[in-house]
């Protein structure tokens, strides 16, 4: 049975001020950078000014979404007709704010391709390729904290708000805090380093991503233009149908037909944005440089190259496994109705 979740008194306000907080750090991002003309670049104090914002937007927005699906009467009635413990909304939540980042990097890479591939492919640049990458950076950091949470609800489904008190007396030395009146004590919370040894993969790849993707936008590319990285922006069109088929699983609606629907589009977006993107590029570049396609692609450096490897390998292992689990689900998808058809009789 889900336990209890104790509303906080001030609930109301922490909505109103968390949504201000939310919309102020948008709109002052947005302020700081719309003032520059298409090929300014971002200098360094502007940078660490748009991450600063990037990580109040993404923490707040992420506390906005838990407070409302747990404090809240629509939150309740929702978490009671989906049978929603507090970890399930955390991670809905997680999942919601990562469809938001990827609809910033969409119309990112949109922005940039447009201006950038249509003048000189090698050496146009727009403002938005570097000012989102110091933006967006704070998002990967952000998720990784975010991550944790959500294993730690997982792992204890306690109060959200009660188990951030519970941390805060542990480091104080006060265990009396129990997990509700009358109840057992609440599960010992793992550890980050825990945590860390239970998810390395998506962690290293939020690093990677978060460090030396955002160093290669903003130095190491030197004087080359970014309409390669228009692209690379536009790979995160797959994640918000991603992020719903997670989000449509905690629902327990994978007999849906939205479910289906939706992991079709998944397909289609994934197989454009991630695994076709990147050989549609090199062939833009081979036509800039009026040699073939294999021709060009060996005159790239060797750095590209590898980096092209490391981006376009993974799709093509992730696309196989999503493309098997489409078709497992299709074959089934007749005996699954006809399942449901006899629990509903």
């Amino acid at each position: 049975m889900e336990p209890t979740i104790s509303k906080p008194r001030h609930y109301r306000t922490a909505i109103y001020v968390l949504l201000l907080i939310n919309l102020v750090s948008i709109f002052t991002a947005a302020k700081t950078v719309l003032v520059l003309n298409p090929e300014d670049r971002i200098s360094v104090t502007r940078g660490a000014w748009l991450t600063a914002l990037g990580f109040v937007f993404f923490m707040s927005m992420f506390e906005l979404l838990n407070v409302c699906a747990l404090y809240t009467g629509v939150g309740s009635r929702l978490r009671q007709r989906y049978r929603l413990g507090c970890g399930d909304v955390l991670d809905i939540t997680n999942k919601l704010v990562s469809a938001v980042q990827a609809a910033f990097c969409c119309a990112t890479g949109v922005v940039v391709c447009l201006w950038s591939c249509t003048r000189d492919f090698m050496r146009t640049s727009h403002y938005m390729s570097e000012a989102y990458a110091w933006f967006g950076a704070a998002y990967f950091f952000y998720d990784i904290w975010s991550m944790y949470m959500v294993h730690v609800q997982m792992n204890t489904n306690v109060d959200y708000f009660k188990s951030k008190l519970q941390r805060k007396l542990s480091k104080n030395g006060d265990a009396s805090l129990s997990s509700g009146d009358g109840a057992p004590p609440a599960k010992r919370q793992p550890t980050f380093l825990e945590y860390c040894r239970y998810e390395p993969v998506i962690l290293l790849h939020h690093i990677f991503i978060g460090g030396f993707g955002f160093l290669v936008i903003v130095y190491l590319r030197g004087d080359l233009g970014d309409c390669t990285f228009g692209f690379v922006y536009l790979m995160e069109l797959s994640t918000p149908f991603v992020s719903a088929r997670g989000i449509l699983s905690r629902l327990r609606l994978k007999a849906s037909r939205a479910y289906l629907l939706n992991g079709l589009l998944m397909l289609i977006t994934f197989l454009l944005c991630r695994v076709v993107s990147l050989p549609s590029v090199c062939y833009m570049y081979s036509r800039v440089l009026g040699l073939s396609y294999w021709e060009a692609i060996q005159t790239l450096p060797i750095g590209c190259k590898i980096s092209i490897c490391i981006l376009l390998l993974p799709q093509l292992y992730w696309f196989y496994l999503m493309s098997a689990g489409a078709m497992k689900m299709l074959v089934s998808a007749p005996v699954l109705s006809a399942g449901d058809s006899h629990k509903r009789s």
